[in-house]
């Protein structure tokens, strides 16, 4: 399995006031969308996320999102790892992605841009 590279997960109260920042510090513009009524903003290695708490209580729960080549292979390796899928694999605007738990129950996204 490639691992290409990590997002750090960041869950601010105000988007608006914390993208300025971001972006100053990664030195690029924010890419903005919206998922599962939650505010997203990706910067650089950081993933901003604003919304309900309901909503960022849940994905606080995820360490780090880790950009893979491939979710499926990402998956069968994972499973002979012994980690637990929570969920997907599963098509996104931008790829695919799944949740694992990880033995030590430390929790991750895994995605791809694969259609």
């Amino acid at each position: 399995m490639d691992i290409l590279g990590t997002t750090l997960r960041v869950c601010v109260d105000d988007l608006e006031r914390a993208v300025p920042f971001y972006e100053r510090l990664a030195g690029g513009t924010a890419l903005r969308f919206e998922r599962g009524g939650v505010q997203v903003a990706a910067i650089g290695c950081f993933l901003l996320m604003s919304g309900p708490e309901a909503e960022l209580e849940v994905l606080r729960k995820v360490a780090a999102t880790i950009a893979v080549k491939d979710v499926e292979e990402a998956h069968q390796v994972l499973g002979e790892l012994g980690a637990h899928i929570i969920a997907g694999p599963v098509a996104t605007p931008v790829g695919r992605n799944l949740i694992a738990m990880h033995p030590d129950g430390a929790i991750y996204e895994y995605v791809d841009r694969q259609g």
